[in-house]
């Protein structure tokens, strides 16, 4: 079970950091962040291999975004900095093992989704 946070209101440039709280974890667990805009396809954010920490990055993320998870806590997060009005979505977290990391971009890798959490950005 996934248990997302965090989102809420922000201006243009400001930050948000979403949670996602894992009630387990499985071996070679992996877990990302995907978004989903009104009238758009759920869209890939950022991936992170729990067991060495490797990361993925959406390439319009890339530099702003910072994925990471705390093992102690089985929580991951989703820093987010410089954020843009494109960024408005409704975030959702997933979990999964044994993905490979050319799949960490698609959904139908994943095993476990949380619910979402509304992220806005006001210009």
């Amino acid at each position: 079970q996934l248990q997302a946070s965090g989102g809420g209101l922000v201006q243009a440039g400001g930050s948000l950091r979403l949670s996602c709280a894992a009630s387990g974890r499985s071996s070679d667990f992996a877990t990302g962040w995907f978004r989903q805009a009104p009238g758009k396809e759920r869209e890939f954010v950022a991936g992170i291999r729990w067991s060495g920490g490797t990361t993925r990055y959406a390439d319009s993320v890339r530099g702003r975004f910072a994925i990471s998870r705390d093992i102690a806590k089985n929580t991951m997060y989703l820093q987010m900095n410089s954020l843009k009005p494109e960024d408005t979505a409704v975030y959702y977290c997933a979990a999964t093992s044994r993905i490979i990391f050319s799949n960490f971009d698609v959904p139908s890798s994943y095993r476990y989704w949380g619910q979402g959490t509304q992220v806005t950005v006001s210009s």
